[in-house]
């Protein structure tokens, strides 16, 4: 009995890991990682403090250069990501269990922050600047969780119903719309009337705006359809994948050169899907393979994402007075947010069972008992 129990198990673990895309890991793991450091830079633009980060006294502004290329695609590649999990989640749930499953990883972690992660580095903010000191709650950079939630209210009909009719007539549409570049080009469409119609102050201005939410919610709702499409979009990305890297970067030199950074809306969302189909192309073709550092990542990623500012404005709080240069400084804080995050998490945030939960994890029986029966 015992040798057929170890069999199924290790059959049912077996069907899960030849299902699972780790090339879609792969992107949210390093999506995450740039997030830290976009993050750092902005302490190193003149405007920094004024979105509430800490500012160092001498700017480096030409690290904005490659940050505004990223800037354009590192946020919406997110709610794609994001969609695309959704997708891969309700195989195997009904919409109670999504929700419940949903509940406990996003809006949970998303309180606990708002009330708890937030108000410490509001606070370092406030002492650094000999504020006074108030006890401040708001999403902050959890407004990107806030959406996500929303989102998979929203559209949990429409998800369960394309589920339920997969070989119906609107995935068969689909499938023909992304079998081609000229395909994938129509689904930037949606993207332009976005970009036209709520007409952000500026493109990159994601946070707690209606251009944000759009635009995640379009991007959520895209990413679930390429996966539930099959692999029509993956096998399209990868053999186009140069074509859209040049369009993106044609378009990205036009925005540096001609626009100073500053293109018109429409163009900025044109490059921004073609930097996303490229990393889903090259992703695809490069990453989609298991590893030992992809499954610590993966799930040290979100309670990551969750804590990094608390490092990041503490590293800020004790560096910036340094009198050593700038560049000097980018690279101690990159080092002490990267360090101070995984220790935490490693000592602190994996080892703590009641803790885990807070930062989006399972708790460690529950993890195992997933991972045995997925």
């Amino acid at each position: 009995m015992q040798k057929v129990y170890k069999y199924q198990k290790t059959s049912k673990m077996t069907n899960s890991i030849t299902n699972r895309r780790y090339d879609i890991d792969w992107l949210r793991v390093i999506t995450i990682g740039l997030l830290l450091i976009y993050h750092i830079a902005i302490g190193f633009q003149p405007w920094g403090v004024f979105i509430g980060f800490i500012q160092n006294e001498k700017s480096l502004e030409w690290i904005w250069i490659p940050m505004s290329m990223l800037n354009v695609w590192r946020i919406p590649l997110l709610f794609f990501v994001s969609g695309m999990g959704v997708s891969f989640a309700i195989r195997k749930r009904n919409w109670k269990q999504l929700l419940l499953e949903r509940t406990k990883r996003i809006f949970v972690p998303l309180i606990f922050g708002i009330f708890t992660i937030v108000p410490i580095h509001i606070l370092l903010w406030q002492k650094y600047y000999s504020q006074d000191i108030t006890y401040t709650f708001n999403p902050a950079h959890l407004w990107f969780l806030a959406n996500l939630f929303i989102y998979v209210i929203l559209l949990s009909p429409v998800f369960f119903y394309l589920k339920s009719n997969e070989n119906g007539a609107i995935i068969s549409w689909f499938k023909k719309i992304f079998s081609t570049p000229f395909g994938l080009l129509l689904v930037v469409i949606p993207f332009i009337l976005e970009a036209v119609l709520v007409n952000p102050e500026a493109f990159e201005m994601y946070a707690m705006t209606l251009h944000g939410f759009v635009l995640g919610l379009l991007a959520f709702l895209i990413g679930f359809c390429f996966v539930i499409s099959g692999d029509t979009f993956w096998k399209t990305a990868l053999k186009w994948r140069w074509l859209f890297f040049l369009i993106a970067t044609t378009l990205y030199l036009l925005r540096l050169v001609i626009f100073e950074l500053k293109a018109p809306n429409y163009l900025m969302a044109i490059e921004s899907n073609m930097w996303i189909f490229t990393i889903f192309g090259f992703a695809y073709k490069y990453l989609n393979k298991p590893s030992k550092a992809l499954n610590y990542l993966s799930q040290a990623a979100y309670p990551i994402y969750i804590l990094h500012m608390i490092f990041l404005y503490m590293g800020s709080f004790f560096i910036f007075p340094l009198e050593i240069p700038s560049i000097l400084k980018f690279i101690l804080i990159i080092a002490f947010t990267s360090i101070g995050c995984f220790v935490f998490y490693e000592f602190v945030i994996r080892r703590i069972n009641f803790l885990r939960p807070l930062f989006g994890l399972k708790k460690e029986r529950e993890n195992h008992l997933f991972l045995v029966t997925k």
